[in-house]
């Protein structure tokens, strides 16, 4: 008798462990795949950003390049006497 109440206080525990692990392990498969969505999204951003720094370094390149124009063009106007 002795037997069978230790043989149930020791399967009962794990049947009911078994029981509760079973939708985590059921919904391992998708959340691997949202990791690998949030990764590639991430990943995706990273780029954003480094393009996004590219196109500012750019406009940086371009507002210099303006404004020698328009002091080129103040000093040609002056010139000629418009």
């Amino acid at each position: 008798m002795l037997k069978w109440i230790v043989l149930a206080l020791v399967l009962v525990p794990l049947v009911v462990l078994a029981l509760a692990v079973r939708p985590v392990l059921a919904r391992l498969p998708r959340l691997r795949r949202a990791a690998a969505k949030l990764q590639r999204r991430a990943d995706e951003a990273a780029s954003l950003g480094v393009a996004a720094e590219t196109l500012q370094q750019h406009a940086e390149g371009l507002q210099s390049r303006l404004e020698t124009t328009q002091q080129r063009l103040t000093l040609i106007r002056s010139r000629r006497g418009d």
